[in-house]
């Protein structure tokens, strides 16, 4: 069942009147666009006593009607919010997580409203930002300084030996449970399978760590958005994944996630953690990171075509799948042919 901004006003005031125990009031409340695999709501709260006293401007994240593999709970993307908001990520200041259903039907948390532009298509297309791909570099050097064991993200598990050929078995998996073949896929995988790297490192990995998941104000980072599918990986995955040729929304010329030069990023990164990038290694993350967005977009399409959740974001994501196809095939054409 959707929500509505009436019901949500009503049910959020008596939950937050009950946590902060005084009078409060809801209002101004809208959806965002995007989260095409969880839903966010702008809000304005105001809270009349005790320790909350005063106005807030809020985001709600809360579950979508239907779930994707591998997207982490709202408690658990909660924590990873707030261990990197402790390691000095610029991130949402998170405030209070609920997983009692029956407030509003479905799981949330509530995090401070940051400032800022994330559209892609804005960021790319706007005024040169000479600072921004270091800025970026500087962030994920933060991320990655959490490493495992950490009791506070003990729901991630024990970290992957090795986690190319884990990407892989899972990303197999997913093909596998779909009724429509991906042969150009496959190949990507088997590319992937025959060329693999071995680790260089296990750390907290993003893993959407890109343009448009991340808010950008007066030329720097404001909030790094979307946690749910961090993990324990291999640092390049992020690296990768950020300047790979599927997320430069068309500004292929910056490989740094279409805003910035990949050596301004990687020498952002390299200053903040002190840990030299394998350039040569990055390729084969690139090929990675346009295998699992094609996969990613296969289980969005078949979530509308099955009817778990008809939307016409979900549809029109099987429409990149020929494209991203046709780069894997060109990112691992063989030399010799």
């Amino acid at each position: 069942m959707g929500l509505s901004a009436a019901s949500i006003t009503d049910k959020l005031a008596v939950y937050l009147s009950g946590v902060t125990g005084g009078p409060v009031e809801v209002s101004a409340v809208s959806k965002l666009s995007g989260g095409a695999i969880q839903e966010n709501w702008a809000l304005d709260v105001v809270v009349h006593e005790g320790d909350w006293a005063g106005r807030h401007q809020l985001v709600m994240r809360c579950d979508a009607e239907s779930a994707v593999a591998t997207s982490h709970s709202r408690a658990d993307e909660f924590a990873l919010l707030k261990a990197a908001h402790a390691a000095g990520v610029v991130v949402p200041t998170p405030c209070i997580c609920c997983e009692d259903q029956s407030i509003l039907g479905r799981r949330f948390f509530l995090m401070h409203r940051v400032n800022g532009i994330a559209a892609g298509h804005k960021l790319v297309r706007g005024d040169a930002m000479p600072g921004l791909a270091g800025n970026l570099g500087e962030n994920l050097a933060r991320i990655h300084s959490l490493r495992p064991p950490r009791d506070d993200l003990a729901f991630l598990g024990a970290p992957p030996e090795h986690p190319a050929l884990a990407a892989i078995e899972i990303y197999r998996g997913y093909l596998d449970a779909l009724d429509v073949a991906h042969p150009a896929i496959e190949w990507g995988l088997r590319w992937l399978q025959v060329n693999v790297k071995p680790p260089t490192d296990v750390v907290l990995c993003h893993r959407d760590y890109r343009t448009g998941n991340y808010m950008v104000a007066d030329g720097r980072v404001s909030a790094v958005l979307d946690w749910e599918f961090a993990r324990w990986s291999d640092p390049l995955e992020d690296i990768g994944w950020l300047c790979a040729k599927c997320w430069r929304f068309g500004a292929n010329e910056r490989d740094a996630g279409g805003v910035g030069a990949r050596e301004d990023f990687y020498k952002g990164y390299e200053a903040a953690s002190g840990k030299t990038i394998d350039r040569n290694a990055v390729f084969y993350w690139e090929v990675m990171a346009h295998v699992r967005w094609a996969v990613i977009a296969c289980q969005q399409a078949a979530r509308h075509v099955s009817g778990e959740e008809r939307s016409l974001e979900l549809a029109l994501t099987a429409h990149v799948v020929p494209e991203l196809e046709l780069e894997i095939l060109r990112m691992t054409e063989p030399t010799d042919a």
